[in-house]
């Protein structure tokens, strides 16, 4: 007799409303974790302020976002610390009560621009590869969800580089609408087409393999706990402690390649800042071989614990809110179905 697993969650909906519930779980999950990284921004600030050019990194658990420095410490006023922090329950009181709460929320609009798009292409691909590649085959092993996890954040991550690039080019320098096309059209007419894309690969090399063994942990470690529980189908706090614990696993994994990614990031930004004087960036292999030679294999896993926290939470509001908006509609249509006949 064959094992009974949960069905496929994709069924039964439409691309359209695939997207509206991962665009909302987009935004619920960014919701959540951007007073965790203003909190940890204005603790960066404070220890080591940004100078002229420096660039830092933004993470909101779904995106990275890189940020270019023009004006010392006031050039971003939501990172610009009022008073001193002693640790990150201080910094959450203190913003709080000198600021106002709304400052916890501080970047978010930028954060949502990326983020939101990203997130609908990643996972509305992913559910349609995966159950295209299901009725394909004719099989449900674990090797398809880590084939279409693969193949879903590459497709992501090459749509929207092109997007990065320009906004960080914006923020960079003060520039027009008309300027940045300028800017584009002769970086264009330089090196090619292919300049839209600086600093894909190491985004590749990373986000691809987290994906890969997300969706692959996920499925499993969420067809166990059905089972385990005699659930027909996955419930709220079930999707939640898989994509928990699916993230978690997934973060530790390729955190090598995040190290990497960030130093890669901050070369590019460094690169439009100061064209003349920034060194030629260094490929993928080079970088982390430079890493391990300066700070040893530790160095390679810098970072473990607030990209453990930061991830696991964000993975787990996600594909929570995800799959109970896929649940929502799936029921909606199956009333429509039921008063048309």
């Amino acid at each position: 007799m064959a094992e009974k697993t949960s069905p496929s969650p994709g069924v039964g909906i439409t691309p359209l409303q695939q997207m509206l519930a991962s665009g909302t779980g987009a935004i619920l999950t960014s919701l959540f974790v951007t007073p965790l990284d203003v909190v940890k921004i204005r603790l960066q600030a404070q220890r080591t302020p940004f100078s002229k050019g420096k660039c830092f990194l933004y993470c909101n658990g779904l995106m990275d976002h890189l940020y270019v420095c023009q004006n010392g410490n006031g050039c971003t006023a939501w990172y610009k610390a009022p008073t001193h922090f002693t640790g990150t329950l201080d910094a959450f009181v203190k913003i709080t009560r000198y600021e106002g709460i709304r400052s916890l929320w501080s970047g978010l609009p930028p954060t949502l621009v990326m983020a939101v798009p990203a997130t609908v292409i990643y996972f509305t691909t992913y559910d349609q590869l995966r159950d295209y590649l299901h009725a394909r085959t004719g099989s449900r092993g674990p090797h398809i969800p880590l084939l279409a996890g693969a193949l879903a954040r590459l497709g992501a991550v090459t749509v929207i580089s092109p997007l990065e690039l320009i906004r960080t080019k914006m923020q960079s320098r003060q520039l027009s609408y008309r300027e940045l096309g300028v800017c584009i059209q002769s970086a264009v007419a330089q090196d090619g087409w292919l300049s839209l894309w600086r600093g894909w690969g190491p985004t590749v090399l990373r986000d691809v393999p987290f994906s890969a063994l997300y969706w692959f942990n996920y499925e499993l470690v969420r067809t166990w706990l059905c089972r385990k529980a005699w659930l027909e189908e996955a419930t709220f706090m079930v999707s939640f402690t898989s994509g928990a614990i699916s993230g978690t696993v997934a973060a530790v994994l390729t955190l090598p390649f995040d190290v990497v990614k960030t130093q890669r990031q901050i070369e590019l930004g460094d690169s439009e800042v100061h064209p003349v004087s920034a060194s030629k960036p260094s490929s993928t292999w080079l970088l982390m071989q430079r890493i391990r030679a300066e700070s040893g294999t530790r160095g390679l896993f810098a970072g473990f614990l607030p990209r453990v926290i930061k991830v696991a939470p964000a993975c787990a509001i996600m594909i929570s809110t995800y799959e109970f908006g896929k649940t929502f509609f799936q029921k909606l249509n199956q009333e429509r179905r039921l008063r048309g006949l």
